[in-house]
């Protein structure tokens, strides 16, 4: 699935090295002004490719990775390697191999969920923050003792099983993975059947499926949701616009409710007809509020 188009910054795929395994990262722009897309589950660094190229126009550097586990990026085998606290790390790799001090934080879904944490735990290492249909930890925590939440979460517990969820989402060459696409995508146009396919494809690579579960484990058998709750949410001081679609399957929108205790300085922009995919149903819209907000908010 190509990235680039006409009169657009050429898109490059790289092999990082960041906290001792290999990332497989789109990159365009350049300058000292990075932006750190981190995707979801199960997707990949081409969950981004309708942000990547007006980002890098108007004068962002851009790194997109695989995320460990995932696409081109090194598979590290056992729960323990998906810890929160592992996942964090990759992200301070990646920013000392761009040599960067502090960068712009972009995620979606799992990437949304380290870059809440990372913002938490590194704000010395984030210049702002982009939230895409990623809970805060703490809202989550309270939504799922809810009904409305938990009956969507019901996955997160499937997923604890061994090899059973691995054996799911693999039958028929990943026919699960794609269905999770063509049920919670809006605009299907923007969910094209050679991406779909790719997504599949990529899943289905030897380990990847086990790597893509094991950071719901190790969030819920390995402790690492605990180890988190047990040290706390410090309120995000960097500025965080939060967009969020609001036909999301997956996550309820009473998600959003009681962010601003969380954040210092909040920007939310909720899109009524968008999913839980919503930088692809709407992209235009999704970049230019990234766009104008970062310009409106974030300074250099």
């Amino acid at each position: 699935m190509a990235l680039n188009t006409v009169d657009a910054p050429a898109v490059t795929f790289q092999q990082i090295s960041a906290n001792q395994l290999s990332f497989r990262t789109a990159a365009a722009g350049s300058g000292d002004r990075l932006v750190l897309c981190l995707h979801g589950f199960p997707e990949s660094a081409v969950s981004w490719r309708y942000q990547v190229e007006p980002l890098a126009q108007a004068g962002y550097r851009v790194w997109a990775p695989d995320l460990r586990g995932y696409g081109g990026t090194t598979r590290p085998t056992g729960i323990e390697a998906y810890r929160i606290e592992s996942l964090m790390d990759d992200v301070t790799g990646l920013l000392d191999a761009a040599q960067i001090q502090r960068a712009i934080l972009v995620g979606h879904d799992w990437g949304g969920i380290i870059a809440w944490y990372y913002a938490m735990r590194h704000t010395d290492r984030v210049k702002a923050l982009v939230i895409v249909n990623a809970p805060h930890p703490a809202c989550f925590e309270r939504e799922v003792r809810h009904w409305r939440q938990l009956r969507r979460s019901w996955y997160m517990g499937f997923f604890q099983i061994p090899w059973l969820p691995e054996a799911t989402l693999s039958a028929g060459r990943g026919y699960v993975i794609g269905q999770i696409f063509e049920h919670m995508t809006m605009d299907r146009e923007q969910m094209p059947e050679d991406l779909i396919r790719l997504y599949r494809r990529q899943a289905c690579e030897p380990g990847a499926l086990t790597a893509m579960v094991h950071y719901y484990r190790a969030a819920v058998r390995g402790g690492g949701a605990m180890r988190q709750r047990r040290m706390g949410y410090p309120i995000v001081p960097v500025p965080t616009l939060v967009i969020w679609g609001l036909q999301d399957h997956a996550l309820v929108r009473q998600n959003l409710d009681g962010l601003n205790d969380f954040v210092t300085d909040l920007t939310v922009v909720k899109i009524a007809d968008a999913g839980h995919f919503v930088h692809a149903d709407k992209p235009e819209q999704v970049t230019r509020e990234m766009l104008t907000w970062l310009q409106n908010h974030v300074s250099f």
